[in-house]
């Protein structure tokens, strides 16, 4: 599959926290760190995520935040 977003980052789901509609996936990155993706109960069960599945974490938006102290 091929996307127009890219910024497309490498993993393994490293958790899954169902709630009673969404779904909070921690995805341990290939180059270090981590990324919480919330997205529906649905969507896990359509994915077949589970912990140490292969994954990409997409990222596409208009706006980046950066704060500093």
């Amino acid at each position: 599959m091929k996307l127009s977003a890219r910024n497309q980052l490498p993993g393994k789901v490293k958790a899954i926290d169902e709630g009673v509609v969404t779904a909070e996936v921690v995805i341990a990155l290939d180059g270090g760190g981590e990324l919480v993706a919330v997205i529906t109960k649905k969507s896990v069960e359509n994915l077949g995520l589970a912990v140490g599945k292969k994954v990409y974490a997409v990222v596409k938006s208009t706006e980046v935040m950066v704060a500093i102290d």
